[in-house]
C-alpha cells in the first residue's frame, strides 16, 4: 500500500466501489420498496440529533464529497493481489449492509431490530461501511483513502451513544438487555 496515489483517470478506477458509498440511501429505500412496507425510515427513527450535531452535518458531506473525487483518480489494478483482497473486504460490507436493510426492513413497526446481523452487531451498518472502506483502501492500496475514509467515519461512529441513548427512551428494558446480549460491533451474542 502507498501515501502517493497514482493519480490516473480512468474507467476503471475507485469510484465504481465508492459509488456504493454515496447511493446506499436509494438501495435502502429499493430494497423498502421491493422487500417491505415503506417505512423503513420511520422503523429507523430518522430524527434529527443535538444542536452540536446539525451543524457538524456538512463536515462528512464534504469529506464524503472529497473522498467520491479522490476515488476517480484511483485506478484498480484487477489482476493483483491486492485488488482481489480488497474486492472480497468489499464484498462482505456489502452483504452485511443488506443483510441488515432486509432485517430492519421485514421488522415490524415498533420492534427492535435483533434478529440477522443485528444479532451479532448492534451497529452493522455502521460496521459494514468500515468494512467497505477497508475494502477500497486495500484493493486500491491507498493509505490515504483509508485515513479520509475513517475521518469521513468519525462522524456517523459519533452518534452512536445517542442514537443507542434514543433507542433506550423509545424500548425501555427490552432496549437494554439487547445491549447486554449484543457486542457493540462484532461478536458472539451472550446467552
Amino acid at each position: 500500500m502507498s501515501w502517493i496515489p497514482a493519480f490516473k483517470i480512468g474507467l476503471w478506477n475507485a469510484w465504481i466501489l465508492t459509488l456504493f458509498v454515496v447511493l446506499h440511501p436509494f438501495i435502502m429505500k429499493l430494497v423498502d420498496i421491493a422487500m417491505g412496507d415503506g417505512s423503513l425510515n420511520q422503523k429507523m427513527g430518522a430524527e434529527s440529533g443535538e444542536e452540536g450535531e446539525k451543524k457538524s452535518i456538512p463536515i462528512p458531506t464534504i469529506l464524503l464529497l472529497g473522498l467520491f473525487l479522490y476515488s476517480i483518480f484511483l485506478p484498480l489494478e484487477l489482476g493483483r493481489a491486492w485488488f482481489t483482497l480488497g474486492f472480497v473486504i468489499y464484498l462482505v460490507g456489502i452483504a452485511i449492509f443488506l443483510s441488515a436493510i432486509i432485517t430492519a426492513v421485514k421488522t415490524p413497526l415498533g420492534q427492535i431490530f435483533s434478529s440477522g446481523m443485528f444479532r451479532y452487531s448492534r451497529h452493522p451498518l455502521y460496521l459494514s461501511f468500515l468494512i467497505v472502506f477497508v475494502g477500497i483502501s486495500v484493493a486500491t492500496t491507498s493509505w490515504l483513502f483509508l485515513v479520509l475514509s475513517m475521518g469521513w467515519m468519525y462522524f456517523p461512529l459519533s452518534q452512536l451513544d445517542t442514537e443507542e441513548r434514543g433507542c433506550i427512551q423509545s424500548f425501555g428494558h427490552e432496549y437494554q438487555e439487547y445491549m447486554n446480549r449484543t457486542p457493540k460491533w462484532l461478536g458472539l451474542p451472550k446467552i
